[in-house]
């Protein structure tokens, strides 16, 4: 009989809770069940027609073939444009990664960085997938641990008790997922100085950057000098802001060397991005950028909505979030864990959030407001109505 050995690394991963949620939830829909879904991160405005265009138009020309495999010259410089111009970042086309979605850029990033021995400092909450691809490169994550008191954000004390010499990279999310905090700029740079300091690399996670509420900007760690610059991989995509969760296109900009290191990865790992995706993804970054104002004004809308509501019920607090378009709300008041609340939530309300647990935090759950208002109408009603039968 065939042993059929899984490898200690596979075997030491937890599948992703969110992926999981969501594809019952669209079970429960098929079947016919009336569920409200919250666990998608993802927005449900369509890709904007020029950028869907741009793509149908390569194909039609034939550009269906192998690329350079991290990407296009011509998208790797709208890249490098694009952190000029809206961050005033200068990098080269060869400083520019072109990948297969945000996820694999993070995953790139700590494979070509991290090794065996070596430490990854993660603030928790964190997204979920950031401890898996850790100990897929055989590092090991070490969590700190932060909650609503600090709008989930991590101290600069934190973080200088935490680095050891062990300590290689530093995971920065802002805004964030799953909790939509976003740092200030002094936060930010506080943090961008301990690293830089103590010789730690960082991986800032700024793939929703242009998803910020209230007049609140954001700001990337490289801005400050040329130190914060050197010792910063900045991960990006296209999905969030675009709605091109589908198309998978992410890009990262990061030192030469570490660009030429995940360079080779990739060329072993998945070769090119798709190819025509790829030329939708230059009109994406190079193409008007007004469908921006609407989704914001009505995720601000929503946002303001569910924040009001959840913390009407009684035993749910929820700190409003600055970025990104999730709430996280604090459920421990109900007497409950995450994952008995969302599977009981799920059984007798038909409303699918995701637990906290699965962001390392089980006192919370993750509701993605990327859904339309009836459906955060009838959903949060439906949350009413069962934390009042607890």
């Amino acid at each position: 009989m065939m042993n059929y050995r899984i490898s200690r690394r596979a075997a030491s991963l937890a599948p992703s809770l969110t992926l999981a949620i969501d594809s019952k939830a669209k079970q429960m829909k098929a079947e016919g069940q009336d569920v409200i879904g919250f666990g998608a991160g993802e927005p449900d405005f369509d890709t904007p027609q020029h950028i869907k265009e741009a793509a149908i138009k390569a194909i039609n020309e034939g550009f269906t073939k192998y690329t350079p495999s991290s990407g296009i010259p011509e998208l790797r410089q709208a890249v490098a444009d694009k952190f000029k111009r809206d961050n005033g970042l200068t990098y080269k086309p060869s400083q520019i990664i072109v990948s297969c979605g945000g996820k694999h850029s993070c995953y790139n990033v700590i494979l070509a960085t991290c090794q065996e021995g070596d430490e990854v400092i993660i603030p928790a909450p964190y997204w979920l997938s950031y401890p898996e691809m850790v100990k897929l490169a055989a590092a090991t994550p070490v969590i700190l641990q932060t909650s609503d008191k600090t709008e989930f954000k991590v101290t600069s004390e934190q973080l200088r008790k935490a680095i050891t010499p062990n300590i290689r990279l530093f995971i920065l999310n802002s805004p964030s997922n799953p909790t939509g905090s976003l740092y200030t700029r002094d936060e930010i740079k506080a943090l961008g100085d301990i690293c830089v300091e103590k010789g730690v690399l960082i991986m800032s996670d700024e793939i929703y950057e242009k998803l910020v509420y209230d007049g609140a900007t954001h700001t990337s760690v490289a801005t400050f000098s040329q130190a914060h610059y050197d010792h910063t991989i900045i991960v990006h995509g296209l999905a969030k802001a675009y709605s091109m969760t589908g198309w998978r296109l992410g890009y990262l900009a990061a030192p030469e060397p570490i660009a030429k290191a995940i360079d080779a990865i990739q060329s072993h790992s998945t070769s090119n991005p798709t190819s025509f995706a790829q030329k939708g993804a230059v009109a994406a970054l190079n193409g008007p950028q007004d469908h921006l104002t609407a989704w914001l004004g009505e995720y601000s809308h929503r946002r303001g909505y569910a924040h009001k509501k959840l913390n009407s019920i009684p035993g749910i607090t929820c700190v409003n979030a600055k970025g990104a378009f999730y709430l996280f709300p604090n459920i421990s008041g109900t007497g409950l864990k995450s994952s008995d609340f969302c599977a009981k939530l799920l059984e007798q309300q038909k409303v699918a959030a995701v637990p906290g647990i699965a962001f390392g935090a089980d006192d919370y759950m993750r509701i993605s407001y990327a859904t339309s208002m009836a459906n955060i109408e009838k959903g949060l009603d439906r949350i009413e109505k069962f934390v009042k039968t607890l």
